[in-house]
């Protein structure tokens, strides 16, 4: 008898995240259990005891979110030269954070460990794009990497929210002369 079931919480869980993820990417749309649920076809209560509560729901519909976005920064760190991995990828998660710039907001004060996790992941991808591209003598080495991911993350973040293609390809064209070595001289 408990197989069933098993099968259903697993089900729910699946029907219940994948509610969460496509909600999370859409703009303007309100994240709350009752969304989740009439999206899913769940009753709120389902949808709740399929995570244990709203935040570890969030936390793993948001971390789902975050980890292609991750993967795909070592894809372009093995396939391109270190400047042009390092400025496509940043156009990409410009594009991402403009489609997600509204998830921020709804995140504060709830408690998101898988989240915070794949933050510090995309953190760590971004600093080993950058001082890859310094070691290739593609960015100026005078700045130390972690000041250059946190200031190119939060510019970056800033200029997608904007989610004007034109102004993120203006900034990028901007943050890569002023980070040229021959301009960091």
């Amino acid at each position: 008898m408990s197989s069933p079931r098993r099968a259903d919480a697993v089900r729910n869980r699946a029907l219940a995240l994948e509610a969460a993820t496509a909600l999370l990417s859409e703009p303007g749309a309100t994240l709350t259990v009752e969304a989740i649920a009439a999206r899913s076809g769940l009753g709120a209560g389902t949808v709740v005891r399929a995570f244990g509560g709203k935040d570890a729901l969030i936390d793993a519909a948001v971390a789902a979110l975050l980890a292609p976005v991750v993967a795909r920064a070592g894809e372009l760190a093995a396939s391109k030269a270190p400047g042009e991995a390092l400025r496509a990828f940043l156009a990409e998660l410009m594009d991402f954070q403009a489609a997600h710039h509204g998830l921020s907001a709804g995140l504060d004060g709830l408690d998101l460990p898988g989240t915070t996790a794949r933050r510090a992941d995309l953190e760590a991808a971004v600093g080993d794009l950058i001082a890859r591209a310094q070691r290739d003598g593609e960015l100026r080495d005078d700045l130390p990497v972690g000041a250059l991911t946190v200031l190119i993350g939060r510019t970056a973040f800033a200029v997608a929210r904007d989610g004007s293609p034109e102004l993120s390809a203006a900034y990028l064209t901007v943050l890569f002369a002023g980070l040229s070595p021959v301009h960091g001289r």
